[in-house]
């Protein structure tokens, strides 16, 4: 492309069309060269987003501006724009929002170092991460520093570029490296993310300190007990040892995992209690049949131990559908506000946003006369919900094809999401068997 030719979304897109449709080479030679031509091309793709979100934050600001909101909101719903654009989470959006803030105004080595394909657009955010804490002067000297020679990042893995980030923030302000670190122990917290087979992942984010005493201790004495002889291995006894601490259930012997307390949302078609295999939802995450007989089961037998457990089975219909409330009040009572969370499955409404729900949300706003019932609400995570209280955001129910909301955003663009099918819910299908006759298979 020629030198200050604008660059369009037609042409991006006629790229991708190319690309995707463009036959591949035989020669090995020439397919290694292409995927690392590939690598670098997303590269520049990712330089490019950066300077395209800086102009349209600041084409959007300066529009408000001339439209009177209030400086303190101007930009208010940019970071949700970008992360729609980019199919990713409003809070992903105010990450790159950010991330090309700092490239694009003070970082053009950096910047560089995207364009040419020296540079991923991870490493880059990773980089820019360590060197935020300094100022101005400081990050400038850096970035010519560490990015002005692209020689110098060639073999070099994430891992020892960020050691190299992090060596010369440190040498450069150690006073303020100190502080942030100190500071950090703020952030900390304990979190929860699915992981495979029914399982999950309980996280904890503590201070160097803490952590390494934590697990240390969990260590030793399951280390203890394997001496002891107990047959669980030691990664076992020591999540289980957390369990028990956390919770204070016995720790339990033998293979089983202790019972705890538990007070769960258990979601399943009525003939997943008599031995169909239509799955279940324990919070959202999709449990199989005998799983979640098994949950119902040790909630029956723990019922009557010390340890206090129950389980509320929300039945679905033959539809699949779960049983609609209504409400004339404006807020949502907390029984359809749960049912709008587990319609969900837990997570927010909003295109590609994984965060969980926080707030039960009317997708017509009660002043344009939208009714409080589950028809009209949406289970939103706080940044969704209040991204949508920026000026020009609309949401109105999808008018064909599955249920759903369709999110306009000032810029016209249009966006659609559905809440996650019930367990056991499958779309009919029907297949062809001879002419004019089709038979249903699901």
């Amino acid at each position: 492309m020629a030198s200050g030719t604008t660059l369009t979304a037609a042409q991006v897109a006629d790229l991708r069309a190319v690309l995707a449709t463009g036959g591949l080479p035989d020669d090995a030679g020439d397919l290694v060269a292409l995927i690392g031509e590939l690598e670098r091309l997303k590269s520049t793709a990712a330089a490019v987003q950066a300077e395209a979100t800086v102009a349209f934050d600041a084409a959007r600001r300066s529009a408000e501006s001339a439209a009177g909101v209030s400086a303190r909101r101007q930009g208010r719903g940019v970071a949700a724009e970008v992360g729609l654009a980019r199919r990713e989470s409003p809070h992903r959006g105010r990450v790159l929002v950010g991330f090309a803030r700092a490239v694009v105004a003070e970082m053009p080595h950096l910047l560089a170092r995207l364009k040419d394909g020296t540079l991923s657009e991870l490493r880059a955010v990773l980089a820019l991460r360590e060197l935020v804490c300094l100022g101005d002067d400081l990050r400038a000297f850096a970035d010519e520093e560490l990015f002005a020679d692209p020689q110098a990042l060639v073999g070099l893995g994430t891992r020892r570029l960020l050691a190299k980030v992090k060596r010369l923030a440190y040498e450069l302000d150690p006073a303020t490296v100190t502080r942030r670190a100190s500071n950090a122990e703020s952030d900390r917290h304990v979190s929860l993310r699915p992981a495979p087979d029914t399982m999950t992942y309980l996280t904890g984010l503590l201070p160097v300190a803490q952590g390494v005493a934590a697990r240390a201790a969990l260590q030793r004495d399951a280390a203890a007990l394997r001496a002891a002889g107990d047959p669980r291995s030691l990664g076992q006894l020591m999540a289980d040892l957390l369990v028990a601490r956390v919770t204070g259930v016995p720790v339990g012997s033998g293979e089983a995992p202790p019972a705890v307390p538990v007070g769960i949302n258990l979601v399943m078609p009525a003939g997943a209690l008599v031995g169909d295999n239509a799955p279940g939802l324990v919070e959202g995450e999709v449990v199989p049949a005998e799983v979640a007989r098994l949950l119902a089961a040790r909630a029956l037998d723990a019922a009557g131990s010390e340890v206090a457990t129950w389980v509320r089975r929300l039945f679905t219909d033959h539809t699949g559908r779960l049983v609609a409330m209504s409400s004339r009040q404006r807020t949502f009572p907390l029984a359809l506000a749960e049912l709008l969370r587990i319609k969900g499955q837990g997570t927010c409404a909003s295109p590609y946003c994984d965060a969980p729900v926080r707030h039960a949300d009317h997708i017509t706003p009660v002043a344009d006369g939208g009714a409080t019932d589950a028809d009209n609400g949406q289970g939103l995570c706080v940044a969704c919900n209040h991204a949508k209280q920026a000026p020009g955001w609309r949401q109105q129910p999808v008018a064909d094809g599955p249920p759903g909301v369709e999110t306009i955003t000032p810029t016209g663009h249009r966006y659609r999401s559905h809440a996650p099918p019930p367990p056991g819910w499958r779309e009919p299908r029907y297949v062809q068997v001879a002419p004019g006759r089709y038979q249903l298979v699901a």
